[in-house]
């Protein structure tokens, strides 16, 4: 996960992973408007020397890089199944099941950007860190 200051957020700072570092990555959610502070969920891949010469260029750009390795679980009692979550979740892991109109929650499609978590107004939805390691 990377959080963009409202400076670098208008910079190709994520171009130069590939150009300079040889790393390929897929974004997974983006949300990065300019003078705002920015969110982007990436999948990164390549060797291990180059993802962390990339991680440190991020760096000294002012991005907080934080290791992805959380989930997002529901708590379903708390669940009042509005669909506010499903308006904002960029996989389709929430969505409404019909006719029952209750929410669905698929964990294998979530991104773990978080922006349910955010938007639940019962907080049935948490952040599970897996592994609270930072790069």
């Amino acid at each position: 996960m990377l959080r963009f200051p409202k400076e670098t957020c208008s910079d190709p700072v994520v171009c130069f992973l590939a150009k300079d570092f040889n790393l390929t990555f897929a974004i997974q959610h983006a949300s990065i408007f300019p003078r705002k502070e920015g969110l982007m969920v990436l999948e990164l891949s390549g060797t291990k020397s180059n993802f962390k010469k990339g991680v440190e260029f991020l760096k000294s750009r002012g991005v907080k890089v934080q290791n992805a390795a959380q989930e997002i679980i529901r708590i379903i009692e708390n669940c009042t199944h509005c669909g506010a979550c499903t308006a904002v979740c960029p996989t389709g892991a929430l969505w409404i099941k019909r006719p029952e109109m209750s929410v669905e929650f698929e964990q294998e499609k979530c991104s773990a950007c978080e922006l349910c978590v955010l938007t639940c107004p019962t907080r049935a939805m948490k952040v599970n860190p897996k592994d609270e390691n930072f790069f």
